[in-house]
């Protein structure tokens, strides 16, 4: 029998993404055995992350303790070329390539209605609000759709070109060098940046 302590971060720990208690319990032993510095270090990582990680008011990107986050405070980025993506997670390839110099915006996920992800609880309206604003200061945007070749990709693709045509705005798409059903988070980077260039 376990000491409660040990058993209740085992139950935390297999809560996580891609650990079930098998691993949640291996993981533990592992902290177990690390100095007490070292875990105190961790411990003060995770209690940090409410505290001092926020998102970003423009792209939903995320920031600690400035306003905005690096991208949209950065001058030299196009700030009418806006990248939609699903999650943050996206956003870290595309940056890796070196080859995307606008800005994002984050959905917060992908039309799937099986999933209760409807398009009111995605982040569309701020991306409309976005684009508003460009159109109002004479620029003219254009959204590049990078979403994950899935029905669910292609689903909020259809829906979010039908809302932003009659705007007049240029849309684009990712090239399908990316395979169907695979992820942008595993795409390397040959892959995104030739989807990135021959986007249509």
């Amino acid at each position: 029998m376990l000491p409660p302590s040990l058993k209740n971060l085992i139950d935390q720990l297999s809560k996580l993404p891609g650990l079930g208690q098998r691993s949640a319990t291996r993981l533990t032993f592992y902290l177990l055995s690390r100095p007490a510095d070292d875990l105190n270090a961790l411990a003060q990582a995770i209690k940090d992350l409410p505290q001092k990680i926020k998102y970003c008011p423009r792209c939903f990107n995320l920031t600690g303790d400035s306003e905005l986050c690096a991208i949209c405070a950065n001058k030299n980025r196009q700030p009418n070329l806006i990248c939609v993506v699903e999650d943050i997670l996206d956003v870290i390839p595309i940056e890796r390539t070196r080859q995307f110099s606008g800005v994002y915006h984050v959905l917060g996920g992908l039309i799937s209605p099986i999933d209760g992800l409807t398009p009111d609880k995605l982040r569309i309206k701020e991306l409309i609000a976005r684009i508003k604003q460009l159109l109002a200061q004479k620029i003219q945007p254009e959204i590049i759709l990078a979403f994950n070749p899935t029905t669910e990709g292609d689903t909020t693709s259809l829906y979010l070109e039908k809302l932003l045509k009659p705007s007049g705005v240029k849309i684009t798409k990712l090239n399908r060098g990316l395979s169907t059903g695979s992820d942008l988070e595993y795409a390397d980077e040959t892959t995104l940046i030739n989807a990135l260039k021959y986007r249509h």
